[in-house]
């Protein structure tokens, strides 16, 4: 039996970075093979900018669900190849604007055909296995009920009642 799949829940968040670090990878082989000079980590926030919005970095945060900073510094190494632009927004100096420059819209048009293969062929991957055909309900599940009770305070409750057990 593989090492992975004996430990069962007690590894799961690493079997979930090491799937999703193969994914990258190997869509990050496509866009190599394919002469594109993009990286699969960026495609959440392209994604986001593909409607031609302006956005503020909070509302990428938000959308996101991930943190200001990890937005600060991804904007700061897309607007250094050229590929957006942040402005002041008018009304509140405070706030950034993000946006695709010329280049990044055209880099997206590159992408496109991309995605819609990428799409295409988790379809025809989760097809090949029942239970892998609800996998992204499974996924919204855990995401749902972490976001209602976190993993940590599960795990502090599971030790206080642990420890109760052992010195009882």
């Amino acid at each position: 039996m593989s090492f992975y799949p004996k430990l069962g829940y007690l590894i799961f968040g690493s079997r979930l970075r090491r799937l999703s670090e193969y994914f990258l990878a190997e869509v990050n082989k496509v866009y190599a093979q394919a002469g594109i000079a993009f990286d699969a980590s960026w495609f959440p926030l392209f994604y986001l900018l593909s409607e031609g919005r302006q956005l503020t970095l909070m509302e990428i945060s938000q959308e996101l669900e991930v943190s200001h900073s990890a937005v600060s510094q991804l904007i700061a190494n897309l607007k250094g190849k050229g590929l957006v632009t942040a402005t002041r927004c008018a009304e509140d100096g405070r706030r950034q604007l993000v946006e695709l420059t010329k280049k990044g819209a055209a880099l997206l048009q590159q992408v496109l055909p991309v995605w819609k293969a990428i799409g295409e062929s988790m379809e025809d991957l989760v097809q090949e296995d029942p239970q892998s055909r609800k996998i992204l309900e499974a996924i919204g599940a855990v995401e749902r009920s972490v976001a209602e009770d976190p993993l940590s305070a599960r795990i502090l409750r599971a030790m206080d009642i642990n420890a109760k057990t052992i010195s009882s």
